[in-house]
């Protein structure tokens, strides 16, 4: 009668023993709460430092798209004025090309219509003050004259010389770089102009020049024509067309046109015309011409 009681306490105590272990077990295997809180809270900041590098970017690419809107007007807008400018440039070019003798304006348009011609000095025209570079486009004032032999086409009043090139049909032009010469004459003339005494520079006397000379411009017109430039001249360019007797002047620093003699009728040989004044004229130098 003892031992049945005993036997089921004991019964008891060790299924109790077995039931503490099993929890305990339970218990170990599971994670502690601190971990787990630790690990969702880094995950979580993940997606969030996810979500706002992602807001961030959409943001910057509807401010981009925003603002390509915002100007894509104003870019059509100057696409259409370029378009306008570029129509009315085609368009006062086309008609310049039709009757460019008529319009003189633009010396690069009136370049397309002449022959650039190959151009150097004429020693045996020179007159006596003058000193012609090796290759003959260049010509200075030198303070003591040649002793230079007597010639009939040497100029020994107006301190001139002409260019090797006979014109006598045909449109052409060439450039001369005057820089800061401070006096000078550019243009042409007939071929047998008088070179000997006092000669007038005029039409009428076979000279079509241009003239800068204290500091103002003239064509040497009959009386001379005072000319207004709204730019100084670094290169004047001479343009002749020999059979509708036409000579014009540009500035080849601006593209302005300078000056255009009434028209004229030609015959026989035209030259390249340069004079220098004096020994403080500085130097005239003849644009050499590309090779294509």
């Amino acid at each position: 009668m003892v031992a049945q009681p005993i036997d089921h306490c004991r019964k008891l105590f060790m299924k109790h023993e077995s039931h503490e272990g099993n929890l305990l077990e339970k218990t170990e295997s599971q994670p502690k709460v601190d971990d787990v809180d630790i690990f969702t809270a880094a995950r979580l900041l993940q997606y969030l430092m996810l979500f706002f590098i992602i807001y961030m970017c959409r943001r910057e690419y509807h401010k981009s798209e925003t603002r390509k809107e915002e100007i894509k007007p104003e870019q059509e807008e100057l696409q259409k004025k370029l378009e306008e400018l570029q129509n009315k440039l085609g368009r006062r070019k086309a008609q310049f090309k039709s009757a460019w003798r008529n319009a003189p304006l633009y010396a690069d348009w009136r370049k397309e219509e002449f022959e650039a011609v190959k151009l150097t000095l004429d020693a045996a025209s020179a007159h006596p003050a003058l000193r012609l570079s090796e290759k003959g486009r260049q010509v200075a004032w030198q303070e003591r004259p040649q002793d230079l032999p007597s010639s009939t086409q040497r100029f020994d009043s107006l301190p001139c010389v002409l260019g090797q090139l006979n014109i006598t049909s045909g449109r052409c032009y060439w450039e001369v770089e005057v820089g800061d010469t401070c006096s000078w004459d550019l243009g042409i003339c007939r071929d047998n102009i008088t070179r000997k005494g006092v000669v007038t520079m005029s039409p009428q006397n076979g000279f079509w020049a241009i003239r800068l000379y204290e500091g103002e411009y003239w064509a040497l017109t009959s009386p001379e024509t005072l000319l207004i430039l709204r730019e100084i001249p670094l290169s004047v360019g001479i343009f002749l067309d020999y059979e509708a007797g036409d000579v014009s002047f540009y500035n080849m620093t601006d593209g302005s046109h300078i000056f255009t003699f009434p028209q004229n009728t030609f015959y026989g040989i035209l030259r390249p015309l340069f004079r220098l004044w004096s020994s403080d004229s500085g130097l005239l130098t003849i644009v050499k011409v590309e090779e294509n």
